[in-house]
């Protein structure tokens, strides 16, 4: 039965949605997972944050970072030939360094274990829409140049996502199915 299940995680193609806040990550994981009928993991963070009652702290974000950590080494037998995640490690290594000036030394390890096939960096040509976990709507290029810098520092496999609405589906479709 364990070979069998390492089977079909070898087969299931995991794909990270990044990018900064109000960029379409959570829709564009929802229409991905539709057109391809499997699944997605939504953001953590977002729950986390949202459910806590008073303001976030450092040690919140290491809670949340171990908690996409635990989520990304699952085994997804529900998942169809993708699973996507709406966010990752990456946001939130760059979510520490931007509030915090500094993020647990061990982040970069899990990083780097992780086997992610391929990440789509929403761009930021979408209007940014208030919500009251979002904070950054003065810097989110900056961000967009940050996720950017942080995936070519790893040598991650990505492609850019820009366009309005069906335009953003149909790239992504496109480049997963060049996967």
């Amino acid at each position: 039965m364990e070979k069998r299940n390492k089977k079909i995680e070898h087969r299931i193609k995991r794909i990270v949605i990044l990018g900064p806040e109000s960029t379409g990550k959570t829709a564009l994981c929802k229409q991905l997972s539709e057109y391809f009928n499997t699944i997605w993991v939504p953001e953590y963070a977002r729950e986390y944050v949202e459910n806590l009652n008073r303001p976030y702290n450092y040690n919140d974000l290491v809670k949340i970072s171990k908690n996409q950590i635990e989520t990304a080494n699952k085994n997804f037998n529900d998942a169809n030939k993708f699973i996507f995640f709406d966010t990752y490690l990456i946001i939130t290594k760059v979510w520490f360094q931007v509030v915090y000036h500094k993020y647990p030394s061990w982040l970069d390890n899990e990083i780097k274990k992780n086997k992610i096939d391929l990440f789509l960096l929403c761009n930021t040509n979408i209007e940014w829409e208030f919500d009251a976990v979002r904070e950054n709507p003065d810097n989110r290029e900056e961000l967009f140049n940050i996720y950017k810098n942080e995936l070519e520092k790893y040598n991650f496999n990505y492609k850019i996502i820009s366009g309005i609405s069906e335009e953003r589906l149909k790239k992504a479709i496109k480049y997963l199915n060049e996967l």
